[in-house]
């Protein structure tokens, strides 16, 4: 089987464009491919975090992957600064990246911007991304179209060390997430789904109880047409709700389109509350089972065991490669 490596960073609540951009389909890739699922902890201390609360959105995380639907049993599941060989790759790669093309990242302008300092980690996490990719012979990448430059860069970066010392490393090919599984923000559907946005009413987190998902659903902005109708330039509001719809159930937007016709959006809205909660409801019990439990330590120790041996492997080719060390007997 072709080998799929993802990250997503422990930063707080998960929410409903987290679980359908990214998680959902995991557990769709999970039978086809070998996946390795990474709590990225390194990359979130880019920026400033409270340690108590790093440690409450690592283990959160963690449960949320296996609540959704991830089977430790088939995937590797483990916490990226676990697996030491993830920093080591990292500063190798950091050795053939050049300042420009770390500089020309988009994400760091946009973080960067207006900003007196800047920690150095936020400019050079792009080869550490591609460290955690490469490690593993990562053959796609599932990503949205925010991170295909970080993805093009690591190809870049995967070339220039197989010309450069030996060829170990597999350039892996971008899968970009399915278009239907962007999640828009509720109160401004041209933004996507945020958990910062200060508008709590924006985002529905995982763990949100049914009263406050059907709060957040009927106080999402709509239009004053009143027509169910997928139409993402003219109807963001309601576009984003029927895509919502879609993703929570079998039916494909066209048959959703049909079956409110003439209906109206407070039907539409009190039917997708019972959609959203119903799907939420087996996701969060799980959750609370696994967060504070021993299985779960014992699932991210066995993905740690998994995951050191297979990154060992590489990062010694790395080194060999480098001329780093003493020759290997």
């Amino acid at each position: 089987m072709k080998t799929i490596f993802s990250g997503i960073q422990p930063s707080g609540t998960i929410h409903l464009g987290n679980y359908l951009g990214a998680m959902k389909q995991f557990v769709e890739l999970q039978d086809r491919y070998n996946c390795y699922f990474c709590i990225v902890d390194e990359h979130a201390i880019t920026v400033p975090q409270d340690r108590l609360e790093l440690r409450k959105n690592i283990r959160s995380l963690a449960a949320f992957y296996i609540a959704a639907g991830i089977d430790p049993e088939k995937v590797t599941l483990f916490i990226q600064s676990e697996v030491p060989a993830h920093a080591q790759a990292g500063w190798m790669l950091q050795c053939v990246s050049y300042v420009g093309e770390l500089e020309r990242m988009t994400q760091f302008k946009d973080k960067s911007a207006g900003k007196e300092s800047v920690p150095a980690g936020l400019l050079t996490y792009p080869p550490l991304m591609a460290a955690d990719i490469l490690l593993y012979s990562t053959d796609l990448v599932p990503v949205g179209e925010d991170q295909t430059q970080h993805l093009e860069l690591t190809r870049d970066l995967a070339e220039r060390f197989n010309k450069r010392y030996l060829e170990i490393f597999t350039l892996p090919e971008i899968s970009l997430s399915k278009s239907g599984a962007r999640v828009m923000s509720l109160q401004d559907p041209t933004k996507k789904m945020s958990k910062s946005d200060p508008n709590k009413k924006a985002f529905i987190s995982l763990l949100d109880d049914p009263k406050q998902v059907d709060k957040k659903i009927k106080s999402a902005v709509t239009d004053s047409e009143g027509i169910v109708k997928y139409d993402k330039e003219n109807k963001p509001g309601i576009s984003n709700l029927l895509s919502i719809y879609a993703n929570f159930s079998n039916l494909s937007i066209e048959e959703l389109e049909k079956k409110y016709d003439g209906a109206g959006y407070g039907t539409f809205k009190a039917d997708l509350v019972d959609v959203v909660n119903d799907a939420l409801r087996p996701i969060q019990h799980r959750y609370y089972e696994l967060v504070e439990s021993e299985e779960l330590d014992r699932i991210l120790d066995e993905g740690a065991e998994k995951a050191n041996i297979v990154a060992g492997k590489m990062l010694r080719k790395m080194e060999n490669a480098m001329g780093l060390g003493r020759k290997k007997r």
